[in-house]
């Protein structure tokens, strides 16, 4: 491998993620899964959860072989095989149902060609300092976090597999060390154009360049492509049937296999998109929709990382999550917003060096893959057409506000999204929010389970009429430091789910090898089973450059909620199939009231 730069050099001095013991966390899936659950059901639970922690037994094999794992020299954490069997084992589609986005504020220009430039050469500007190593590692409150993420912002791309998908990403084996490929691929009306914006030695082109390069990318078709001609909308195909459908087109010609090899190289893909949301009723809800699917022709999915710009010059990201955890994108944008457009143009040596020519990239098609195209972006658009969505923006409201009334704001918003699902659908569910955990080697996520019988016993009393004001408020105060207490259990490692998913994992890749082949009836347990269907999916995204942050639902019934939580602003974007679109527009009105009912109580 190559000489790794300062910014991702101090990776091996962070800790490792602890492995949880077997009892700690047969100890902590039972307390988490409880308030969920009947009696009968959390005994049949803490029956089979039991038998994990029996002497000699399967569960015991697999922990042991966990333990092996962690302990190998080439081994940074426990979890570095979970990771690729949670992300590339999936088998349905992507789009929409894992890629997430972030919507920007407005830029400087009306201009979506300039627009497109200024981020495009920002993204660069940042390349530049990671492959240099001027980008210092980032700390949080005094406690080093791991950069490795950033490594696979650029060239990486997702490739359906068979069975499980693969990454193609620098830094790796096959690629070692950072991307020196010079191109983009840009996306424009259903076409696919290379746009080389480095050149012959590496150095940018400038923003102006970019944007005329970008302009004769725009005026190279007035009219969008035939539909069975727009290649991208393959990717939206559930990874099996893309994987051969990829082996297909790839095999069909050469140029084929050249074409998609450019793609997937590229540094990232630009999207010019035509549709524009001042034309809808509201251009918010339009931009976010188009940011989150978009017309799948218009799109490859698999690009870890997609700049989208509207007619406007509305703009935002697309990303393909299984290298890239939201807290890696927030740092991306944060270092694209901290300097302008010319100040990144001159830290990365940006020079006038011509206009780059376009190159668009053709594709021979025979019928069958043609109305295979047909079929993936017929059927994308139905899944969108089935997925409803809603902007909930809170403007009197933010983390300076929680703070105000000492409260974490974290806690304050999780406790007013279970309130208003109380309120909106009858019921306290199972609630899933993601923790970063970046302070170890290769961390990524924690799952958290929101639900604690702290909450429960708050949300009751919120409903009771009986209940004093007093009292509200010390079950809101016991319930925001139960929620606190679990979080930082999260962040520190010790949590269940992932753990015990890890060992259902290892059985199914080599249980018969162990001879660890007996089932585990946890696995089947109704408190496996209730604790893992979310109703709310939750997820934050804290940056004052971003506007809004959205991702599609998880479950049949899940809301999933996307919020940007500043000082002074609380931005939600909630998605959910359309048949319960009913309890999602309904949740949405009593978050706002559960809002300003807690402040005025706190107060």
């Amino acid at each position: 491998m190559t000489d790794v730069p300062a910014t991702f050099a101090g990776e091996d001095e962070l800790p490792k993620v602890p492995v949880p013991t077997l009892a700690a966390s047969v100890d902590r899936f039972l307390e988490w899964c409880a308030p969920l659950l009947t009696a009968d059901e959390y005994a049949r639970t803490e029956a089979a959860a039991r038998e994990l922690l029996t002497p000699g037994g399967t569960a015991e094999t697999l922990q042991a072989d966990l333990l092996r794992f962690d302990t190998e020299p080439t081994t940074y954490s426990w979890l570095d095989e979970f990771w690729p069997s949670r992300y590339l084992g999936r088998r349905d589609r992507i789009a929409l149902n894992a890629n997430f986005f972030f919507l920007f504020g407005p830029g400087d220009t009306t201009d979506p060609c300039e627009r497109a430039a200024q981020l495009a050469l920002a993204a660069l500007g940042h390349k530049h300092d990671l492959d240099t190593g001027g980008f210092p590692p980032l700390v949080n409150r005094g406690v080093p976090q791991s950069m490795e993420q950033s490594k696979h912002l650029f060239s990486t791309t997702r490739i359906p597999g068979e069975e499980q998908d693969t990454v193609r990403t620098p830094w790796s084996d096959d690629w070692p060390g950072p991307s020196t490929e010079r191109h983009v691929v840009v996306f424009c009306r259903g076409r696919v154009f290379r746009l080389d914006v480095l050149g012959p030695d590496g150095v940018p082109h400038t923003v102006d360049e970019i944007a005329e390069a970008l302009r004769l990318v725009r005026g190279a078709h007035p009219s969008r492509a035939a539909v069975d001609d727009a290649v991208g909308s393959l990717t939206t195909l559930a990874r099996a049937e893309w994987a051969g459908v990829r082996a297909r087109l790839t095999g069909l010609d050469p140029a084929n296999a050249e074409a998609v090899d450019l793609i997937e190289r590229a540094l990232f893909a630009i999207d010019l998109d035509d549709a524009d949301p001042e034309t809808s009723d509201d251009p918010e809800q339009a931009a976010c929709r188009t940011l989150l699917a978009g017309d799948s022709g218009n799109r490859w999915f698999d690009k870890a990382l997609s700049i989208v710009v509207l007619p406007d010059a509305r703009a935002g990201v697309n990303i393909e999550h299984c290298e890239l955890d939201g807290t890696t994108i927030l740092t991306l944008v944060d270092a694209m917003f901290a300097h302008s457009a010319a100040e990144h143009a001159e830290r990365a040596g940006a020079r006038a060096q011509g206009v780059p020519e376009p190159v668009e990239l053709g594709f021979l098609l025979d019928d069958d893959l043609r109305a295979t195209i047909v079929r993936a972006h017929d059927e994308f658009a139905a899944f969108l057409d089935a997925t409803a969505t809603e902007l909930v923006p809170i403007e009197d409201f933010g983390a300076d506000d929680a703070k105000a009334l000492k409260c974490s704001p974290d806690a304050f918003v999780q406790l007013a999204y279970q309130l208003a699902h109380r309120r909106a659908k009858g019921v306290t569910g199972a609630t899933y929010e993601s923790i970063a955990t970046r302070q170890f080697r290769h961390g990524r996520t924690e799952a958290m389970r929101v639900v604690t019988p702290e909450i429960v016993a708050f949300v009751d009393a919120m409903q009771d009429p009986d209940v004093s004001d007093d009292a509200r408020r010390d079950a809101f105060r016991a319930a925001a430091a139960a929620h606190g207490a679990r979080a930082k259990q999260c962040q520190a490692g010790d949590a269940p789910e992932q753990h015990l998913w890890e060992l259902e994992w290892i059985q199914r890749r080599r249980g018969e090898q162990l001879g660890a082949t007996d089932a585990l009836s946890v696995f089947d347990s109704p408190g496996w089973t209730v604790m893992r269907d979310d109703w709310l999916s939750t997820s934050s995204a804290p940056s004052a450059n971003v506007h809004w942050f959205g991702f599609g639902s998880t479950a049949s019934r899940c809301i999933g909620v996307a919020y940007v939580l500043l000082p002074d602003r609380f931005h939600v974007h909630l998605s959910t199939p359309a048949d319960q679109a009913d309890g999602m527009h309904a949740f949405a009105r009593e978050l706002r009231a559960a809002v300003t009912e807690l402040r005025n109580l706190l107060a």
